[in-house]
């Protein structure tokens, strides 16, 4: 039996490509040890968990003990830290003035570590990414798998780092030479430097493949994130109607995923007022969620906008199936976003769901290509306004996207691609 381990820089709560993966490989007699972060604050996040009896999840502190100790309780720790300094000072300065001196150069420059925050923050990532080293490396898989750049690094050094070399396989999921808050020529310098040690490389679609060749010189595998395939009426529905306290023949208006800045969700606070019928729900969380919460306020929208917290992957079919129209509407903000072809898309689809999105290539391809909804110019709350009143007015032609969901559901989904991934898995 193939160990892999597989690295990935995240709690592993919503990862729905990387558990698909994982499972897809565990189910065909591959061992999986997947090493994520930790996260004492959510439940689902523990040190340890058995997925099946070939894939557990190993998670790693998410920050450094002492730095927990210190946020924790600040005034309990300093006053400990003096408390120890005082007695063991005069030892040392006993020893050495130098040892002493040393002491006190090593306490200030944690001290500073700790108060600043990119200081704190590289500090933070070097310590959990050296605990994923030692972790993966005592595991000895024969094949390492690292989920983005974040990971790479830690992938490098425990597949190649050894008498006998491992096999590596680098799964990016972005475009990290072009990110929000990414530094291009940094990024194409820390991605350039490792691919060489990189058996297998695999992106999301035809578009990003297009670009790392563009930047490498090769044409990596192509492995498109699309939903598992289901049958949506056996899904358990969750009744969000109830939930949110609206009349059951209300038009749900759904925006699920994280709730992050550059995916156009101000846009769609904004385009409300237009809507002729509908409620807005978001189904997420987010560094944006506080602001859009704020916009709705600020509009008096509460009434036709609403906020549902983060769900777990396996119940988030049962409350999709509960909308008229799902949003995907990224905006143009990189060429990350402009060549995404994201899971959202396909979760809608497979809840016949049509779908309102931006027309960027790879999700206009679907849209338009399988008549699922309506690919428009998202950058503008009116233009997402009109699409979303089209609809409403026209029960026919949604209920002819609904239809084309249901056929289009069989082509777009990861039984067509889980071959592709177990075939470089066992080609290597």
């Amino acid at each position: 039996m193939k160990k892999v381990t597989m690295f990935v820089w995240n709690h592993f709560t919503n990862d729905a490509r990387v558990m698909r993966e994982c499972m897809t490989l565990s189910e065909d007699g591959f061992d999986i040890n997947l090493i994520a972060i930790e996260n004492r604050k959510d439940p689902r996040a523990v040190k340890f968990e058995a997925i099946n009896e070939r894939f557990r999840v190993h998670r790693v502190p998410m920050y450094p003990w002492l730095l927990e100790l210190y946020q924790n309780n600040k005034k309990e720790f300093i006053i400990s830290v003096a408390g120890v300094t005082t007695v063991i000072s005069p030892a040392l300065f006993y020893k050495s003035w130098l040892l002493m001196s040393s002491y006190f150069i090593i306490l200030a420059a944690l001290y500073g570590a700790v108060k600043n925050n990119a200081a704190r923050r590289n500090m933070i990532k070097l310590v959990r990414s050296a605990k994923m080293i030692t972790k993966g490396y005592l595991q000895n898989a024969d094949i390492y798998h690292s989920n983005d750049l974040n990971t790479l690094t830690q992938g490098v050094i425990c597949s190649k780092l050894r008498l006998k070399p491992r096999k590596l396989v680098y799964d990016s999921h972005e475009v990290q030479t072009d990110r929000t808050g990414y530094n291009p020529k940094v990024i194409k310098r820390w991605e350039g430097a490792l691919l060489p040690f990189v058996d297998e490389t695999l992106v999301e679609n035809h578009t990003r493949a297009e670009k790392h060749e563009e930047l490498y010189g090769y044409y990596p595998h192509t492995l498109y994130n699309y939903s598992e395939l289901f049958d949506i009426e056996e899904r358990q529905k969750h009744d969000l109607h109830g939930q949110l306290g609206l009349p059951e023949d209300e038009k749900i208006l759904l925006y699920q995923g994280g709730i992050q800045p550059g995916r156009g969700l101000e846009l769609l606070v904004e385009m409300m007022p237009m809507v002729k019928e509908g409620t807005l729900v978001f189904i997420g969380d987010g560094r944006q969620k506080a602001e859009l919460q704020e916009m709705v306020r600020e509009m008096h929208l509460e009434d036709r906008v609403k906020f549902v917290p983060k769900v777990h992957l396996s119940e988030l079919p049962g409350y999709t199936r509960n909308a008229y129209i799902g949003f995907q509407v990224l905006q143009n903000v990189n060429y990350n976003h402009y060549s995404a072809s994201s899971n959202k898309l396909f979760e809608y689809i497979m809840a016949h769901v049509p779908v309102i999105s931006c027309d960027f290539p790879e999700i206009r391809n679907v849209v338009e290509g399988e008549q699922v909804g309506l690919a428009i110019d998202a950058e503008h709350p009116r233009n997402i306004a009109e699409a979303v009143n089209r609809l409403v007015a026209d029960e026919d032609l949604h209920d002819a996207f609904r239809s084309n969901c249901m056929r289009a559901k069989h082509k777009y989904n990861w039984n067509t691609e889980k071959q592709k991934l177990l075939d470089i898995y066992n080609a290597l």
